[in-house]
Order: structure tokens, then C-alpha cells, then sequence
């Protein structure tokens, strides 16, 4: 199972992958994630680096590839839909590419799991409100 949203961004790729690229710092999404609790001691570009937002979702940086402007994510434990009870394996994956025509970004934002009765219908809204205040952000 999965999910797939997208937006098309006003802004060029780099300005978009520099306000996202931090695992740690959510602050463009003031509308989405209203608390982001560092885990551990990795910086926010360490693979490894964990985070718990909003007091609900435990998060871990799989992998952080800047040529690409791709982060991968897992859920290790969430909410209801996203919870380890009833998910397995869930990645996520935010890439940024350039649309060159008119120098602004498509941002996709991606997600794989087993499982998750729920899990599209409740992880969609969230990510299209993220996105949402991204292009709200940085546009």
C-alpha cells in the first residue's frame, strides 16, 4: 500500500531543498507540526537522526541525498492508522525536482507500508497540508 501527493512550488529546487532538507527543523509547517522533539544526538542531516512530532509520530532519517533532493523516512510508531500495531515497514520519501520551464519545483512526496487498514485515507490529508505550507513558505 502507499500513497503519492504532489504540488508544483513557486520557487526554484535548491530554495525548496534548502527549507526541507533539515530532518529536524519543521518550522515552515507551523499549520501541520505544531512540535518537533529532537531523539537522540544525530543532527537533523545524519541518517539516523529521530524525531517525534507533535507528540504522536516516532520518525527516523533513512537517507538524505543532496544531488537528488531526496529525504527517506520511516514511521516507526504513530497515531491509530500509522501505528506499529498496524503498520509494517513504513518509508516515506520527499523528493524536489526542478521544472525547468519556469524555474520552480515539483515537490512528491511518497509513502510504502504493509498492511495499515486506514493508513492512506488518514497519512493524505497530512501530507497535503504540509505541502500546502511549503508553497505557502517558501513561494
Amino acid at each position: 500500500m502507499g500513497c503519492c501527493n504532489s504540488a508544483v512550488i513557486p520557487a526554484p529546487a535548491d530554495k525548496v531543498w534548502a527549507t526541507i532538507r533539515n530532518f529536524h527543523d519543521l518550522s515552515w509547517s507551523a499549520n501541520v507540526v505544531q512540535k518537533v522533539d529532537v531523539v537522540g544526538d544525530a543532527s537533523g542531516v545524519e541518517i539516523s537522526a529521530k524525531r517525534k512530532l507533535n507528540d504522536a509520530f516516532s520518525e527516523t532519517l533513512l537517507g538524505l541525498d543532496d544531488e537528488a533532493h531526496q529525504i527517506r523516512y520511516s514511521i516507526d510508531d504513530g497515531p491509530g492508522a500509522v501505528s506499529r500495531d498496524n503498520v509494517l515497514g513504513y518509508v516515506g520519501q520527499v523528493q524536489v525536482f526542478p521544472i525547468t520551464e519556469d524555474n520552480t519545483s515539483l515537490v512528491l512526496w511518497t509513502s510504502v507500508w504493509s498492511g495499515g487498514e486506514g493508513a492512506k485515507e488518514f497519512c493524505d490529508p497530512i501530507y497535503q497540508g504540509l505541502l500546502g505550507d511549503l508553497k505557502a513558505h517558501v513561494a
